[in-house]
C-alpha cells in the first residue's frame, strides 16, 4: 500500500523555517507590504470559492438532512464542546495561550478539496461530501468568530467585535457573494484552472503562516514552549482528532446512516480547514505576539488528519474493492 503524505505540510514547515531564520521580513516594522498581499490574497481566496460553489448542487444537497446535522454538529458543537471541559483546568498564561490555540482549531469548518478527495478515495458519499465541506466554509464564516469571541476579548485589549465583522463581511463575505452570483458565468473556468487556483490558495496560506510565525518569533513567544509542551500538543492532537472520529463513527451508527454516509460524516466532521484558520487567525488575533503558538495545534493537526485520514481511505476502499 503506497500512502501519499501530503507536499504542503512539507512547505509549511518551510514556511515556519524560514520566519524562524528571518523574523525581521514579517514583522510590521518591515518594509515589504505583506499585509497589503495577504489582506488582497484573503479576499481573492473566497471570492475563488464562492465562485466554485453552485447555488443548485446547494440546494439539492439539502436532502440528506441527517447527515448535514451530524456533521455540522461535530464540527462545529462536538469539537468545541470537548475542548471547553479542559478550560477548568488552566492554570497560568502559557498553557491559556496552548488551550486557546486548541479551542481556535476545535471552533474552525471542515475543509473542501482533502475532505471531498479522501471521501472519493473511500467509496463515500461524494455529493454530500462537496455540500457538507462547502456549508462548513459559509457556516464557519459566523460561528468560528462566535466561539472565540467568548475568550479572545479577555486576551486582547483592543479586541472590537464590530470591527472582527466588518473585516470579514468586506473581506469573506462580500466576496463569497461575488463568487457565487457570478458562478454561472465563471465556474466552469474556475475548474478549469483549479490547480492554479488551489496553488494560489496554498501561497497565500503559507505567507500568513510565515507572518503569523515572524511576529511570534522576533517577540521570542517560543521560549516558553518546551519539547515536552510541544509533545503534549501533539498528544493533544492525536486524541482530540481520535475522539471525534470516534464520535461521529458512532452517531452515524446511531441514525442508521448506510456506509457511505458514514464514511462521509466521519471524513467531514473531524476535518478542519487550514485556510480558514490562517485567515481568521490574521482578522481574530491581529498582531497578538502569542499568534504562533495559538496556531501551532492546527499546524499539527492538519498534518495528523492528513496522515490519519489518508490510511483509513485507502484501507476502506481496498476492503470495498474486495468486496464488490
Amino acid at each position: 500500500m503506497k500512502l501519499k503524505i501530503d507536499k504542503f505540510v512539507f512547505f509549511i514547515i518551510i514556511a515556519i523555517a524560514l520566519a524562524y531564520l528571518f523574523p525581521q521580513w514579517g514583522t510590521q516594522e518591515s518594509k515589504l507590504p505583506l499585509n497589503t498581499i495577504s489582506s488582497i490574497g484573503i479576499s481573492l481566496i473566497f471570492f475563488f470559492y464562492g465562485l466554485k460553489l453552485s447555488p443548485e448542487k446547494l440546494k439539492q444537497g439539502l436532502k440528506n438532512w441527517k447527515l448535514h446535522l451530524l456533521v455540522q454538529g461535530a464540527t462545529f458543537l462536538l469539537f468545541p464542546l470537548l475542548i471547553l471541559l479542559i478550560h477548568p483546568f488552566i492554570q497560568n498564561e502559557e498553557q491559556e495561550n496552548i488551550w486557546l490555540g486548541f479551542f481556535f482549531l476545535a471552533a474552525l469548518p471542515s475543509t473542501v478539496s482533502s475532505s471531498v478527495l479522501m471521501v472519493s478515495l473511500a467509496k463515500g458519499n461524494i455529493p454530500a461530501a462537496i455540500f457538507n465541506a462547502s456549508i462548513s466554509g459559509i457556516i464557519g464564516i459566523a460561528f468560528t468568530p462566535l466561539w472565540m469571541g467568548l475568550f479572545v476579548s479577555d486576551l486582547q485589549t483592543d479586541f472590537d467585535f464590530t470591527e472582527i465583522y466588518i473585516k470579514l463581511i468586506v473581506q469573506i463575505i462580500i466576496p463569497v457573494i461575488i463568487g457565487l452570483i457570478l458562478h454561472r458565468f465563471f465556474g466552469s473556468f474556475v475548474q478549469k484552472h483549479k490547480s492554479k487556483i488551489t496553488l494560489f490558495d496554498k501561497s497565500i496560506i503559507l505567507l500568513i503562516i510565515y507572518k503569523s510565525f515572524s511576529e511570534s518569533f522576533e517577540k521570542n513567544i517560543f521560549s516558553a514552549v518546551s519539547i515536552v509542551d510541544l509533545l503534549l500538543i501533539l498528544i493533544g492532537v492525536i486524541l482530540l482528532f481520535s475522539i471525534v472520529f470516534y464520535l461521529t463513527k458512532l452517531f452515524s451508527r446511531k441514525l442508521h446512516l448506510n456506509k457511505e454516509d458514514q464514511i462521509t460524516a466521519q471524513f467531514c466532521g473531524t476535518k478542519k480547514s487550514l485556510v480558514h484558520g490562517t485567515v481568521f487567525s490574521k482578522i481574530l488575533f491581529g498582531n497578538m505576539a502569542s499568534i504562533g503558538i495559538i496556531l501551532l495545534p492546527l499546524m499539527l493537526f492538519h498534518a495528523i488528519q492528513i496522515l490519519i485520514i489518508s490510511v483509513v481511505a485507502t484501507k476502506l476502499s481496498v476492503r470495498k474493492l474486495e468486496e464488490l
